[in-house]
C-alpha cells in the first residue's frame, strides 16, 4: 500500500536534481584527487533469496575504507568546496572542518580531512559506541603522512549537544561544518549509490534503506526516481526515537528523545532548521517501516550466519523488516509485495563491536527464555 503523507507545514523546493548526482560521480571517481571512495558490489544473496522468494541483493557499503556509506557524501562535500576559487566556505575550509556525528560520519570526515591535510574536529555525545569513537582517534595517527589531523571531542548526552559545539566552532574558531546529512552536496554524495544499484540492476523493483537524517534515503530516491520511478523505495525506522518519521507525520521537523538501540547509527534529531533531507524524503519515499530492537537483532545474527557479515545494525533494518513481516510480526504485505521480485538491501555499515554483537544475543536469549518465537 502506497505511503500517505501530509504535506509539509512549510514547503520547500528540493535542491537535489539527477545532474547534481551525477556530478557527485564525476567529483568523487574522476577527479585529480584520490578520494578513496570505492564503487561498491552488488551481490546476490542465495539464502536469503530462497527465504523470501526473491531476488535478494545486498549493496555492500561496508567495503568502503571507512566501512560505511558516509565516506561517500563527507567526500564529497569537501571537493566541491575545494574546487571552488574562492567564497566563505573556501577560508574556512583552510581552517579545518568539524561536525557531530553518530560515529560512521565522524570517521569518514575525519578520513576525508585526512587525505586532503586538514584539520579535523569531530564531537561526539556520550551515546556514540566506544569503538566507533577508538576508530575515529586511530585515522589521527595518519596525521604525519598527510598533515593533517584529527581530534574527537565527547560532548554532552545527545547529538544536538554535540552540534552545539560544532556551531561554536564555527563561529569562534571560522572552521567548515560539515553535516552528517542535511545538505544538497551530502545528500548527491549518497544518491552515487542509486546510480550504480541502477547501472547493476536496471529492473530493480524495490529497495529498503535504513531512515534517520535522510541523506542515504534521499539521495538514493532522488537517483532512482529520476531514472526508473516504478522501483519502490523503503524506509525503515525504529520503533523509538525515529525523527524522520516522526517529522514527515507532523509535516515539519520535530524533537524526539534520543534512546539507546542496536541501530545506534540511526538514532539522533533531523534539525528543526532541517532543509534538505525532510522535503527530500518526502518526496521520493514510496514506504515505510519500523523494526523492533529483537527484529535487528535477529537480522544481525541471520546476516552473520548467512553471508558470514558482521554489521552493525543500522545496515541490517532492511533485512529486519523483511523476516518481521514474514513471521506475522508486523504486516504481511511487505513480505507478500516482493515475491518474485528484484530487492536491493543497503548494507549502510560495518560499524559493530563484539560487545553488541553479544548483546543482540543476548536479546534473542532472553526473548526465547520468554517464550517468545525469536
Amino acid at each position: 500500500m502506497a505511503l500517505t503523507l501530509p504535506p509539509l507545514k512549510h514547503p520547500r523546493e528540493t535542491p537535489l536534481a539527477l545532474a547534481d548526482i551525477h556530478a557527485a560521480r564525476q567529483r568523487l571517481f574522476h577527479s585529480s584527487t584520490d578520494t578513496g571512495v570505492e564503487r561498491t558490489a552488488l551481490v546476490p544473496s542465495p539464502a536469503l533469496s530462497r527465504r523470501f522468494d526473491a531476488e535478494i541483493l545486498l549493496k555492500l557499503e561496508t567495503r568502503q575504507p571507512t566501512g560505511a556509506f558516509k565516506l561517500r557524501g563527507a567526500s564529497h562535500l569537501l571537493a566541491a568546496v575545494a574546487e571552488q576559487s574562492s567564497g566563505d566556505a573556501v577560508t574556512r575550509l583552510a581552517r579545518g572542518v568539524t561536525t557531530a556525528s553518530t560515529g560512521n560520519h565522524g570517521r569518514a570526515l575525519a578520513y576525508a580531512a585526512m587525505r586532503r591535510g586538514l584539520k579535523a574536529i569531530i564531537c561526539l555525545s556520550e551515546q556514540v559506541p566506544a569503538n566507533k569513537v577508538r576508530a575515529i582517534e586511530a585515522l589521527g595517527e595518519l596525521g604525519g603522512a598527510s598533515g593533517g589531523s584529527v581530534e574527537v571531542r565527547r560532548v554532552g548526552r545527545s547529538q544536538d549537544e554535540a552540534f552545539r559545539e560544532v556551531h561554536r566552532l564555527v563561529e569562534e574558531e571560522g572552521m567548515l561544518a560539515v553535516p552528517p546529512f542535511d545538505d544538497p552536496l551530502i545528500a548527491a554524495g549518497q544518491g552515487t549509490i542509486g546510480l550504480e544499484l541502477l547501472e547493476d540492476c536496471p529492473s530493480l523493483d524495490h529497495v529498503l534503506i535504513g531512515l534517520s537524517g535522510g541523506g542515504l534515503l534521499g539521495g538514493i530516491g532522488a537517483a532512482l526516481k529520476a531514472i526508473r520511478p516504478e522501483t519502490q523505495v523503503h524506509g525503515i525506522s525504529l520503533t523509538e526515537g525515529a525523527a524522520m518519521w516522526h517529522s514527515l507525520q507532523a509535516g515539519a521537523p520535530v524533537e524526539v528523545e534520543e534512546v539507546a538501540s542496536l541501530a545506534d547509527s540511526l538514532g539522533g534529531g533531523i534539525g528543526l532548521d532541517n532543509h534538505t533531507t525532510l522535503p527530500l524524503v518526502h518526496r521520493v519515499m514510496d514506504h515505510h517501516h519500523q523494526v523492533s530492537e529483537r527484529a535487528i537483532a535477529r537480522a544481525m545474527l541471520m546476516l552473520l550466519e548467512e553471508e558470514k557479515l558482521l554489521v552493525e545494525g543500522a545496515a541490517v533494518v532492511g533485512l529486519a523488516a523483511l523476516e518481521a513481516s514474514r513471521r506475522g510480526e508486523t504486516d504481511p504485505a511487505l513480505a507478500e509485495s516482493i515475491r518474485g521480485q528484484r530487492v536491493a538491501l543497503i548494507i549502510s555499515g560495518n560499524g559493530v563491536s563484539l560487545e553488541t554483537l553479544d548483546q543482540a544475543r543476548a536479546l534473542l536469549a532472553d526473548a526465547q527464555g520468554q517464550g517468545q518465537n525469536a
